[in-house]
């Protein structure tokens, strides 16, 4: 199993994070495509080519066909939203607010699933990249449609904790070599 490999991998002195990843992957509320999605979608954010070797086999066999492609989609289109937003938000300049965007992202009006799992795993994208235009907006969206705070919560715990464990893992590697 792929998630016990990442936990036996962290170090001693990261042994909460063995914890959370446990908790907030084994013992998650979220249903079944809610949560793989999630995990995937995060494990592409995090940009740690150990962590997507690991998670991805267990969310591939969680995931029906649809799902683990709109779960890749909403990390690939929130890591160019997130940039975007973001730094449109953070320029003094609040004229480029007004300007149009101009950027493809039509997968998230028709993502190929249930509009809330995409929605969800966009939020966990965000979470990851940072981007707090994208959060409000996801979130918003998340609670028009009904999904209650703990959920949301759920999502971005395991954004949290997915980030962790990939930048402790890289940095132990990159520590290994030298």
């Amino acid at each position: 199993m792929a998630l016990a490999e990442l936990k036996a991998a962290l170090p001693d002195y990261a042994k909460d994070l063995k914890l959370n990843l446990g908790s907030v992957i084994g013992n998650s509320e979220l249903p079944e495509q809610q949560l793989w999605g999630t995990v995937l979608a995060c494990a592409i954010a995090s940009r740690s080519p150990r962590v997507l070797r690991e998670l991805e086999p267990e969310a591939r066999a969680n995931l029906k066909p649809e799902a683990y492609t709109a779960a890749k989609a909403a990390a690939a289109v929130m890591a160019m939203n997130n940039v975007f937003y973001r730094t449109r938000h953070l320029l003094s300049d609040p004229e480029y607010g007004t300007l149009r965007a101009g950027l493809r992202m039509n997968v998230i009006g028709n993502p190929g699933v249930d509009k809330t799992d995409f929605e969800l795993w966009s939020l966990a994208v965000s979470a990851v990249n940072g981007c707090g235009m994208c959060l409000d907006s996801h979130e918003q969206v998340l609670r028009t449609a009904g999904l209650g705070r703990e959920t949301i919560q759920e999502a971005f715990k395991i954004a949290a904790v997915v980030q962790a464990v990939a930048a402790t893992l890289d940095a132990e590697e990159v520590l290994a070599e030298a």
